[in-house]
């Protein structure tokens, strides 16, 4: 299994847009620096009245199927 872990800032109007599917994946720049792509529908359980603040961990497998999306921190 691999991890990246990176920061995520989406505002609730951007959290709109993909819960009405108009965008269905988040692109995000891992702190490595390498882009990551995963569904958006994967951030449901994140959002807040501040939309979704931040630092996360992805994992995923060998053949870069997500396996697991946590959060490490919350943004103030």
């Amino acid at each position: 299994m691999s991890r990246m872990t990176f920061y995520l800032s989406i505002s609730p109007e951007k959290y709109q847009r993909y819960y009405q599917g108009s965008a269905k994946f988040v692109h995000v720049q891992a702190d490595d620096g390498r882009s990551l792509q995963f569904p958006a529908s994967e951030l449901q359980k994140f959002v807040a009245h501040n939309g979704i603040q931040g630092r996360f961990e992805i994992e995923f497998d060998e053949q870069y199927k997500l396996r697991n999306l946590r959060r490490l921190t919350r943004a103030s």
